[in-house]
Order: C-alpha cells, then structure tokens, then sequence
C-alpha cells in the first residue's frame, strides 16, 4: 500500500502531479480509509481489495494485488453549478489515470512493482450516481487496477 500511496504522491518526475500542495487537484492522498474522513477536501483512499498469489515450480510465488481507490470530490465551485464541480472531478480522474498508467516503456511505478495495470490490462473507473451523492456536497468514484509484486522464492 505504502509503494502505491508514494508513486501516487510523487511530483516532478514529468508525470501530472496530483496533490494541491504541489499545484494538482487531490488535497489529500492516503492509504486506508480514516475512521472520519475530512469534509470539504478531495481524497483519494488507496484500498487493496485482494492478493492473488500465483505459485510457480512449487517454490516461486507472485503476489498480485487488486488496488481500490476510493475517490470523494466536495462540491466546492460556489456558484452552486453542480457541473462545474462535476467537470473539475472528471479533469482530476484523468491526470490520476495518467499517473497509474507511467511512463512510456516502464509500467513499474518507479520500480516499486514488476508491473502495474498490465496483467489484467485495464484499469476501471466506477463513478457513483450523483443523485446518490448530491446530497452530501460530494461526488464519488472508485478506480480499479492490477498491481504485480516481485517474484518470492521459499
């Protein structure tokens, strides 16, 4: 998780960069979910869903993780236009799906894993229905992908 929350976090490696602090849209980024999450503030909750463990030759393991992002947007444009605020979330989206997709030729996040949204090869966006969420000044969205560890040999 830890791995992921950092690619996610990094900056000024000529991929977008993600948090406010350093001029991207997301105030916060983290690993797991907090008991209660900040209000009024952009999040991304990095989850892990599940670990396949692929067995190879009875001594050779591959984790593959199945990371979750848990995406909550505040509806924050003032003016009361819940589309401007729906188009800014959608603009946030994209800069994140181009930070899990890397750079051309290295899939790795920086080497952190041996590949990530390669095995499968898509990654999933889910956006919650904003009548569902309207009613608590958010948008909601989960975003879903494949992570390969390196290989364990014993």
């Amino acid at each position: 998780m830890d791995r992921e929350v950092a690619w996610l976090n990094a900056s000024g490696d000529g991929l977008p960069a993600l948090l406010a602090s350093v001029g991207g849209p997301w105030g916060n980024i983290q690993a797991y979910q907090p008991r209660t999450p900040g209000k009024r503030s952009s999040n991304v909750f990095v989850l892990r869903r599940q670990i396949h463990e692929k067995r190879f030759a009875h001594v050779r393991r591959m984790p593959t993780y199945e990371f979750a992002l848990k995406l909550v947007w505040p509806l924050s444009s003032g003016q009361g236009r819940a589309e401007d605020d729906q188009r800014a979330f959608d603009t946030a989206v994209d800069l994140l799906l181009t930070r899990i997709g890397g750079f051309v030729g290295d899939k790795s996040h920086g080497g952190r894993f041996l590949s990530v949204a390669e095995n499968p090869e898509y990654v999933t966006v889910r956006f919650t229905d904003p009548e569902q969420t309207l009613g608590f000044a958010e948008f909601h969205a989960e975003i879903t992908y494949f992570a390969d560890d390196t290989e364990i040999t014993g």
